[in-house]
């Protein structure tokens, strides 16, 4: 059974830094992009970045780029999503996705779709104080 898990969210005050993680189980971790979300209440899903199978390459939403960083260790089934310089603007539950369908979907145009991900964690709260 697929599983992806979220975790590490919380209260942060601005200028701050998160490290979420999402736990892998159930298929295999190396052949598939992941990618993060987030929903801030009352708006829809946005894309925060992805990692290619491989962890060669990034892509972020300009919203982060140049304060997130996506990682991944495969061989503990695990990808980092470490945030960095919070605004009260990334409020937000935080998700973890991936296409199994596509193993190529950690791609400059094809990430950020949210339709495209069948498989979710349940999100993890974070929340930053101004």
């Amino acid at each position: 059974q697929v599983q992806l898990v979220e975790s590490g969210g919380g209260l942060v005050q601005a200028g701050g830094s998160l490290r979420l993680t999402c736990a892998a189980s159930g298929f295999t971790l190396d052949y598939y992009g992941i990618s993060w979300f987030r929903q801030a209440p009352g708006k829809e899903r946005e894309g925060v970045g992805c990692i290619s199978s491989r962890g060669g390459s990034t892509y972020y939403a300009d919203s982060v780029k140049g304060r997130f960083t996506i990682s991944r260790d495969n061989a503990k089934n695990t990808v980092y999503l470490q945030m960095n310089s919070l605004k009260p603007e990334d409020t937000a539950v935080y998700y973890c996705a991936t296409d199994l369908l596509n193993v190529h979907r950690c791609s400059a145009y094809m990430w950020s779709f949210v339709t495209a991900y069948e498989n979710w964690g349940q999100g993890t709260q974070v929340t930053v104080s101004s």
